[in-house]
């Protein structure tokens, strides 16, 4: 049996927004955290000391996403305003404007080497610029409603995005099309994401439901309806055993993956919680929310005797190279009438 779990602690809160906090990232080694918000601003706290946030301006409307490069040197915003922009995180905040989108845009996210960026609109596209030249390099183009987000894999060959037109859909980014799309009757996908091995995906729904595809079989794997309202956000733990998922209800709840199972109910966000994110290491998570509020947390559970949830499940979550876009391409309809975990909670 697994060792008894920790639960997760509350740090403390971090009051800076006037409005709802709509997305919330880690810088590498955890001593950063930035925040952005409706508010028009990105706020970047010092985690280590009792020292001075700095407030970043430039966007003209709600900042939708914020996302920390993988070497902590650059930060990307998407905005309401149309633009994505990238920012030194130091005292003057500068940044720079890349202009393109024709709409609102909804997330910004850095590939695993920090060379691009992917960006998702309500017009409809997805777009990846280099981060060095600033630049657009080339657009996606299949969703017929508004994109609400769009991540690449670690090996950064595919791109999973998600619209309001019920459709999930994978991208290889070496022939720019549509190589498979998850559709579900639903509702809408509002949050996509690869869990840290790239053999996944996890969707969160505006129908209340987080949802797992392996994206080698074309499988729903599990499909979790442990909220009362819809999911905004996300976060895969770096071990891929657990998933962090913010919820319109109020909560933030944890799923054990590898158990199938939720363990986790979190209170402490007044109204809907619209943003999670584990830091790096897994040691800490974050939450923004409709109260303005960022809630910073200690994870604890992550630390039941890992030697031995790795041992269990080591071909499970080790083993299994990314998948070869062959694997990808959809060879047969979705569902054969298997059966699939559905995990049920009052």
């Amino acid at each position: 049996a697994p060792s008894p779990q920790e639960d997760p602690v509350l740090i403390r809160p971090f009051r800076g927004h006037t409005a709802a906090v709509t997305g919330v990232a880690f810088n590498t080694n955890a001593a950063g955290l930035v925040t952005c918000s409706v508010d028009r601003f990105l706020i970047l706290w010092n985690l280590k000391r009792q020292c001075r946030a700095y407030r970043f301006a430039g966007h003209a409307e709600a900042v939708t996403s914020v996302e920390f490069s993988p070497d902590g040197q650059v930060l990307a915003s998407a905005s309401h305003d149309h633009t994505v922009r990238l920012w030194i995180p130091c005292i003057h905040g500068e940044s720079s404007v890349l202009k393109g989108h024709t709409a609102s845009v909804r997330s910004v996210s850095f590939s695993r080497d920090g060379y691009s960026i992917v960006s998702a609109s309500n017009d409809k596209l997805i777009k990846i610029w280099s981060v060095c030249y600033q630049r657009l390099l080339f657009t996606l183009f299949q969703h017929t409603g508004w994109v609400r987000c769009a991540k690449f894999s670690p090996d950064g060959r595919i791109v999973a995005s998600c619209g309001e037109d019920k459709s999930v859909n994978i991208w290889d980014t070496r022939s720019k099309i549509c190589v498979n799309s998850f559709s579900d009757d639903e509702g809408f996908a509002t949050f996509v994401d690869f869990n840290p091995s790239g053999t996944c995906i996890a969707s969160a729904g505006s129908n209340n439901t987080v949802k797992l595809w392996d994206i080698r079989t074309n499988k729903l794997l599990q499909n979790f309806k442990v909220h009362r309202a819809g999911v905004n956000c996300i976060s895969f733990h770096p071990s891929g055993n657990y998933l962090i998922t913010a919820s319109t209800d109020g909560t933030l709840k944890i799923l054990d993956l590898l158990g199938e199972r939720l363990i986790y109910t979190l209170h402490g966000h007044k109204g809907p919680v619209l943003c999670v994110a584990f830091s790096k290491g897994g040691e800490k998570f974050a939450s923004g929310g409709m109260d303005a509020q960022v809630l910073l947390w200690k994870t604890n559970f992550d630390t039941l005797d890992y030697e031995e949830v790795l041992e269990h499940n080591f071909r499970r979550t080790h083993i299994d190279d990314p998948p070869h876009l062959l694997d990808i391409y959809p060879r047969s309809s979705h569902f054969h009438g298997e059966k699939f975990n559905s995990v049920q909670v009052s």
